[in-house]
Order: C-alpha cells, then structure tokens, then sequence
C-alpha cells in the first residue's frame, strides 16, 4: 500500500492519459470513415499506427535517456495533442498516415515513461500488485473513455477537444510531483527466434492476438457503424468486448495456471470462432452486445496467456527479452492485418472483419492444436510461474513489473539522482543529485 501512495500522482497522470487514448482510438476511424476514407485506408492508417508503436519500443527510450523522464513526458503529451488536433482537422490520406505513425510511436513513448518510473519505483514485493492495478488502469480509462466520445457527434470537433484536454491534464500531477525520476533506461532487446525455439504455441497465440485485436481496435468501430444508428451503438459495441476481456482475463489466467496452458490457448483459438461468427450472425439484433461481450472475453486474453506459456519455457533472466518480443510480435501482427482485413470489408461488407476473425481463428486452432503434441514444449503445471495480469497496450519497460521476471530488490532500485545522472545530461527540472558520504554512497 505504501508503493502505491507514492505512486499516486504517476497512476493519476496514466488514468488521465488512457481516457484521451481511448477516445481516440475509436474516434479516429469514425472520422477517417467520415471524411470518405475507404475502408482500405482505414486499415493502412491504423497499420501505421501500430508500426509507430513498435518504431517508439526501439527509438524513444534514447531520447528520454538523454532529457529525462518528467521532460520527455511533457514533450510526447504535446506531440500527441497536436497530432490528434490536426488529424481532426485535416482529412487527406497522407497526413493522416503520417499522423498516425507519429501517434503510435507517441503513445509507446509515453508508456515507456510510465512504465519504466513504476517499475522504478516498485519493490520485488509488490511487483505484481503494481502491474494489476497498472492493467485496471489501462482498460477501466480505455473503456470510460468510450463513454465520453458521446459528448457531441465523432464528425464534430466536440470530442476530439475533450480527449485533448484530458491528455493535457495527465501533464500535471507528474509535472507537480516531488519524487526523483528513474535511472536512465536501457536498450530494447529482443529475438523472435528464442521466442519461436521456446514456445511455438506461444508465438502463435501472439501473433493471433496481433492479428484479430490489434483489427478489433483498428476497424471495430468501423464495423459497428455500418449496423449503428449513433455514435452511442458504436461506443457500447467498442465497451462491451473491452469489458469482456477485461472481466475474464484473471479467470482465464487462474484456470490456465492449472492446465497446460497450450490446452488453453486452443480452447480460446477455438472459442474466438465461435464468437467471431456470432457478431458477425447477430448485427441488428438484441444479442449483438452479449457476442461481443463473449468475443472481448476469448481474444483479449490471448496475450496475456501467451506470455505466460512463453514465460513458463524460459528463465527469469530470459523473461524481459522474451516478452519483448512478444509484445513487439503481437505489435507488428496489428499493423499487418487491418490492410488486408479493411480491402474485404470494402470488397464484401463490414462483416467480413469478423468473418476473417473467424478464419484466422481456425487456422490458429489447428496449429496451436498440433503443437499439444509436441513434448519439448510442454510445462507442467507444477512448474507453471503464476499468472499475472497484463496488456498488450503496455510497452517494454513495463515487463520489468511483472514478477515472473528476474528478481530485484529494492537496494536495487536506485534513483537517476544516486547512478550520476550528469553523465546522461540530467534534466534541469528534476531534482538535482544527493550529496555522497566519503564512502561513496548516498547520504
């Protein structure tokens, strides 16, 4: 409890930022399907999103390494306010796809700060309470703010000033708080091919992950419009498969802690085809928010598990550079569907995202089924790491949260003010370093 009360002008500052990012993930493929954007585009813009997501894992920790965390803070927000005021006001394909790649690699920016001061901040003792109330975070601000685009019509400027105003808001409770910021960060690292020799079915299970949510979130909205009468229809289909991945997640990971979890990733793979279908069968019907509800609840868990199976088959010490490249696996299967998935939609109707969804989920079920065969792979659940929590919105740093990581204590968790931070040109709006004793250590 007392890591939290330090944290709270951090988590305050997150729950702001996520309500704008929640807006604007569904506001902008209504305005971009507003403005006369073909599905297509649709989907090459939101592609564009999550490449500059995963552009963000690999460049910006530079940049906050250099100006500090508090500073690097103010400039992303900023960057991210400007970007979604002028995506309102223009309406061109190319600065919308340029836009869009600046917001992706933005966001993870920001994450990364987030992250990487939590993770800071927290004791190996309340690493995973810290990590599943950061995760609430995450999807109780997304799905609030689905709630709030209801304030005026997605075609007028109502909305897109409010998830602005709340973005600018999340600047001050970290730009008001006392606390020392983090240490300068480390590089990313990652390899796809110890993720693939590790765990197949992991592998799989993210890339399907990427592929069918990194699409909900891209075209979702899209999709409910067609069969809407209001932006209300829209943002109650967008909430509802939230709420239902958000609800099922814990039961998922505490059945999966007691099965092979690659058991666990079929019944999913299996259970989103069905799902998939049902919203696909049931648009224009009462049913239809109960089958997003159940789509929310088999999809959106599927990173969290494929974390889990690829952290049961490797080493603590392998843990941040595998679910790295988890994370940045699932990123880079978002940016690639929505291309092909918008072109169907335009060719057919909208209810070829599902119908996709569907496919994609039996092909994966197949695999994923095969790989129950293979015993070099397979963890016994007596050696399952406990699941925890999480969210494919987070970025790298925030894996040194989670406790199936290598173990740090806090002696270990030492301030920028205590390593030198002069040496990583110390920002002149933190708080200067502490004087040392004669024996070289901080007073």
């Amino acid at each position: 409890m007392r890591t939290l009360l330090t944290l709270t002008s951090l988590l305050i500052s997150t729950s702001l930022l996520l309500v704008g990012q929640g807006m604007q993930l569904t506001l902008l493929p209504l305005r971009a399907s507003s403005n006369g954007l073909s599905d297509f585009l649709i989907g090459v813009s939101a592609s564009a999103y999550f490449l500059g997501f995963v552009a963000g894992c690999l460049l910006i920790p530079r940049i906050i390494a250099k100006v500090g965390h508090i500073r690097s803070f103010a400039v992303l927000t900023a960057l991210m306010i400007s970007a979604i005021l002028i995506l309102e006001m223009v309406d061109g394909w190319a600065p919308w796809l340029a836009l869009r790649f600046l917001t992706g690699a933005v966001i993870c920016g920001l994450y990364t700060v987030i992250e990487s001061w939590l993770n800071d901040q927290t004791g190996a003792e309340s690493r995973g309470q810290v990590l599943a109330i950061y995760t609430l975070i995450i999807l109780a601000s997304m799905a609030f703010g689905q709630v709030l685009i209801n304030v005026g019509p997605a075609d007028s400027s109502t909305p897109f000033t409010l998830a602005a105003i709340f973005m600018a808001l999340a600047i001050v409770p970290v730009g008001l708080t006392s606390r020392l910021a983090p240490a300068p960060l480390k590089a990313t690292s990652f390899r796809f091919n110890l993720l693939y020799r590790r765990s197949r079915s992991a592998f799989a299970g993210t890339v399907l992950s990427g592929l069918i949510v990194g699409s909900f979130w891209a075209l979702g909205a899209v999709f409910a419009r067609r069969y809407g009468t209001s932006t209300a229809d829209v943002t109650w289909f967008i909430t509802a498969g939230i709420a239902g991945g958000a609800l099922f997640q814990y039961p998922i990971g505490w059945l999966s802690d007691r099965l092979d979890r690659r058991y666990v990733l079929v019944c999913l793979s299996v259970a989103a085809v069905v799902t998939s279908a049902a919203v696909a069968l049931t648009v224009s019907h009462e049913l239809h928010l109960l089958a997003v509800f159940l789509f929310g609840a088999v999809t959106m868990p599927l990173y969290a598990i494929s974390l889990a199976t690829a952290a049961d088959n490797s080493s603590a010490e392998e843990f941040v550079e595998i679910g790295t490249s988890v994370l940045l696996l699932n990123a880079l299967g978002a940016a690639s569907a929505p291309i092909l998935l918008g072109q169907l939609m335009s060719l057919f109707d909208a209810t070829a995202l599902f119908w996709s969804f569907a496919v994609l989920s039996g092909l994966f079920s197949a695999y994923l089924a095969v790989q129950t065969r293979n015993k070099d792979h397979a963890a016994m659940t007596k050696d399952h790491v406990p699941f925890s929590a999480t969210a494919p919105e987070i970025a790298p740093s925030g894996l040194g949260l989670d406790p199936r990581g290598p173990e740090t204590s806090v002696e270990d968790l030492q301030p920028a003010a205590s390593v030198g931070v002069d040496e990583f040109h110390a920002d002149p709006l933190e708080p200067p370093p502490e004087p040392e004793t004669a024996a070289g250590g901080p007073q």
